[in-house]
């Protein structure tokens, strides 16, 4: 006798792990098919979320008296609108995308397919965090406080340019894990407060032990340059903080968070 099928989960329940799997290899075979403009439209709108959740950021921990450990915590918490926007607005995130690598280890995702998706996502994610920082410059975000949000994002920047190739790695790594997995929750939820709560903890977490975001950085070196930092060149920051953590991020997603989870849930389906 064979068991039932499964009953769907209802509303009240959360989409179970093998679900979920399924989940993100579908919607990583159909983000393949999105043509050339609305693919690098959604990819300049990721780019501008996650940069409103940077000036957040910066705000949020700037003159705080609550002690590193709060402040960071209480950064990471402001950080988090970025994501909640890409996934409930609706937006193509390259480090999100890299679980596409779900339906690439499968077969379903050719690779050219995958590399065109990324590519394209990560230019508009540029492009959208870059001219965010333009106009935080333009509207006086720096400003603020005295000039004391335009310190923060200064030192911020700094930081991020002054990491070593294998620190930039590792951090990439780790971060993209945890938004990984935050994306990954999401696909368990049913309703927009199931995915606010999914993406709250994981991205405070990483915010708040210092890890590296690709796009993020896309937003944060170019805003500390405006504010009058990195006087030795925002182009030089850029690629040596860009380089190490965007393959950190590949990396922490695509394998720690995708290639794992493809193999616990969907190697050896039957198409899969």
């Amino acid at each position: 006798m064979t068991d039932p099928a499964p009953l769907p989960p209802s509303f009240f329940d959360a989409y179970t792990p093998d679900q979920i799997a399924l989940r993100v290899e579908k919607v990583g075979i159909a983000k393949t098919g999105l043509s050339t403009l609305p693919l690098f439209a959604l990819a300049v709108l990721a780019g501008a979320f996650i940069a409103f959740g940077a000036m957040f950021f910066t705000v949020a921990v700037t003159g705080s008296q609550l002690g590193f450990g709060p402040t960071r915590v209480l950064g990471g918490v402001a950080f988090s609108l970025g994501l909640i926007l890409v996934v409930i607005g609706g937006a193509e995130l390259f480090t999100g995308n890299v679980l596409m690598v779900m339906g690439w280890a499968a077969g379903k995702v050719a690779t050219p397919a995958l590399l065109r998706n990324w590519g394209i996502a990560y230019v508009g994610n540029f492009a959208g965090a870059a001219a965010m920082a333009g106009l935080a410059h333009v509207g006086w975000l720096f400003a603020l406080d005295g000039g004391a949000v335009g310190a923060t994002a200064r030192a911020v920047a700094e930081a991020k340019a002054a990491l070593p190739f294998w620190t930039a790695f590792g951090k990439g790594i780790l971060c993209n894990t945890l938004v990984c997995l935050a994306v990954w929750l999401c696909f368990a939820a049913h309703s927009v407060i199931d995915k606010v709560f999914a993406i709250l903890f994981p991205i405070a977490a990483f915010v708040a032990l210092g890890f590296e975001h690709s796009i993020a950085n896309m937003y944060f070196i170019p805003a500390g340059a405006l504010a009058g930092g990195l006087q030795s060149g925002v182009s030089a920051a850029l690629v040596a903080n860009l380089v190490p953590v965007t393959l950190g991020n590949i990396v922490g997603g695509g394998v720690f968070v995708a290639a794992t989870y493809y193999v616990i849930y969907l190697r050896g389906r039957a198409g899969g």
